[in-house]
């Protein structure tokens, strides 16, 4: 299959295109950077492949949690790729990503993903690797950094610990970042298993949805207590 691959939840800017068992790949300088750079370089990419959009079976990218910015335009790109080429999308979680790095690159099968939420905070995932594929929760955590748990025999994962020094059980772990490249490698499983969609219902993972409401309870709660005239 045909997959061209992004994330932009980080700091880093990840690229890949799966072209059957070759892979291209590039990296670079994420953040704002990316709204601007991404387009190019992901039709540049193609390029080298000898693909077109059109040749693509989807496109996948990291749908979070991570940067709000980043992932706004991580799907706002994979969805006017999608639109413009008539071809479904394949989110992916970058916890999961992670993970998939881990095991990947150090052969670990039960890793707790957690990366940088800021605000003094983390997104964590216990993944476990089960019959040649991940088993997940439904639901990733976002908390303290002394609320992640490692399990004996498990392994911490991420950018988290090294962003909190000594405030997650089992640092420093393995500091990885989601790549286009696990998410290429994701893709299959994924794709066999229903999970791409129309583009139009590709939609980034914000788990901190929360935020917005709890301001606007802040500011219920601060009214009410004024005295009234």
């Amino acid at each position: 299959m045909n997959f061209l691959a992004f994330d932009t939840s980080t700091e880093r800017l990840s690229l890949a295109v799966g072209r059957g068992e070759a892979v291209w790949q590039q990296e670079g300088a994420g953040g704002a950077q990316s709204s601007a750079t991404l387009i190019p370089a992901l039709l540049a990419l193609l390029a080298q492949a000898g693909l077109t959009l059109q040749q693509l079976d989807a496109i996948v990218f990291g749908s979070g949690p991570g940067s709000f910015t980043g992932l706004r335009t991580a799907c706002s790109v994979a969805q006017g790729l999608a639109f413009g080429a008539g071809l479904p999308v394949l989110p992916v979680s970058t916890l999961l990503a992670v993970a998939e790095e881990a095991r990947h690159q150090h052969g670990c099968t039960r890793v707790v993903a957690a990366l940088d939420a800021r605000m003094n905070e983390v997104y964590s995932a216990p993944c476990e690797w089960q019959g040649g594929q991940w088993q997940v929760p439904a639901d990733f955590a976002l908390g303290a950094p002394e609320s992640v748990a490692v399990p004996p025999g498990w392994t911490l994962a991420g950018s988290a610990a090294a962003a909190y020094p000594g405030r997650l059980a089992g640092a420093p772990g393995l500091a990885l970042l989601p790549t286009a490249t696990a998410l290429l490698r994701l893709a299959p499983a994924l794709w066999q298993a229903g999970r791409a969609v129309p583009a139009e219902q590709a939609l980034p993972l914000y788990i901190r949805d929360k935020v917005a409401q709890t301001t606007a309870e802040r500011e219920a709660d601060k009214a009410a207590r004024q005295p009234q005239v």
